[in-house]
């Protein structure tokens, strides 16, 4: 049963990506021949709905072969004009689909910022560009320290990035703790919590500061797999059976404003603190439904 599952999910993927894929792609093709703005938006609008259609199938393959029980808590948003960041913890690839289905219609589409080389991946490099997905270069501190001209490049590739963003619906995506979590990963850090990574927040500052106050509210997505996790053919093989995502809106706070995060050192530690602050909430909130999941007992 096991891979019989996985094989009508593989073939109902490919087909999927293929009857949205290529007029996604042939629609890119002409974005890039035709360089004029009002042309472009309008093209964006019919490429972000051919996304938003090819996920709302998987959604609907995910929930009809997963047999996976997906509860969602808390605020979820339902404004599809919105301009939202989005914070997640990250456990597996699996998240992705799942905040897919959590987010899709409900808010714009979900963009996460890409690493530059990524542009050129063949056909998934034109189809990220044409959605407008933001292709940022980061430089490490051995580059910076060998190439002091280098300082602050990633911060204005940030800018310019978001800049098609402000005057349009549009929700960043963020994993804060910058890679899946791992126990290797979690004792080599020495993080403070029991279920998450140490968070990063130079990429969430970053982003509030190119998109300079447009971003009015963030959206803390906690996702647990209660009774274990997996990657994606474990999903589709039904051996992931309880997933709970809790959500959480509120306006972007004003002190995360009020300061550059580069240059102020003061700033950036009332920011890291606020951040390790609601990392600490989640973890809490972690403990508790794995612990209200234990007591439940097994499905």
């Amino acid at each position: 049963m096991r891979w019989i599952r996985i094989v009508i999910a593989t073939v109902l993927l490919a087909l999927n990506t293929l009857v949205h894929g290529v007029p996604l792609i042939l629609l890119a093709l002409v974005k890039i021949l035709i360089p004029v703005p009002a042309v472009r938006r309008g093209l964006t609008r019919v490429l972000t709905a051919l996304a938003e259609s090819w996920i709302g199938f998987n959604n609907w393959m995910i929930d009809t072969l997963s047999g996976s029980k997906l509860t969602i808590r808390g605020d979820v948003p339902e404004a599809p004009n919105g301009q939202f960041l989005v914070l997640a913890n990250h456990q597996s690839w699996v998240d992705i689909p799942v905040l897919q289905r959590v987010f899709n219609r409900r808010i714009p589409l979900l963009r996460f910022f890409l690493k530059s080389q990524l542009i050129r991946v063949p056909v998934l490099g034109l189809a990220w560009w044409s959605l407008d997905f933001p292709f940022m270069k980061r430089y490490s501190k051995e580059q910076v320290a060998r190439r002091p001209d280098l300082a602050g490049r990633d911060l204005q590739a940030t800018r310019k990035a978001c800049r098609k963003f402000r005057d349009l619906p549009v929700s960043v995506m963020n994993f804060v703790e910058g890679t899946r979590f791992e126990p290797a990963k979690h004792a080599k850090q020495g993080a403070p919590h029991d279920h998450l990574l140490k968070p990063r927040s130079g990429g969430i500052a970053f982003v509030l500061d190119a998109m300079k106050g447009a971003i009015d509210t963030l959206v803390d997505v906690t996702v647990v797999y209660p009774r274990g996790g997996g990657e994606l053919g474990a999903l589709m093989a039904g051996e992931i059976p309880e997933i709970v995502v809790d959500v959480r809106s509120f306006p972007v706070p004003d002190e995360l404003l009020a300061g550059t995060y580069q240059d102020d050192p003061e700033f950036r530690r009332r920011f890291q603190d606020w951040l390790n602050e609601l990392w600490t909430e989640k973890d809490r909130r972690i403990a508790a439904i794995l612990e209200e999941f234990d007591l439940s007992g097994p499905t």
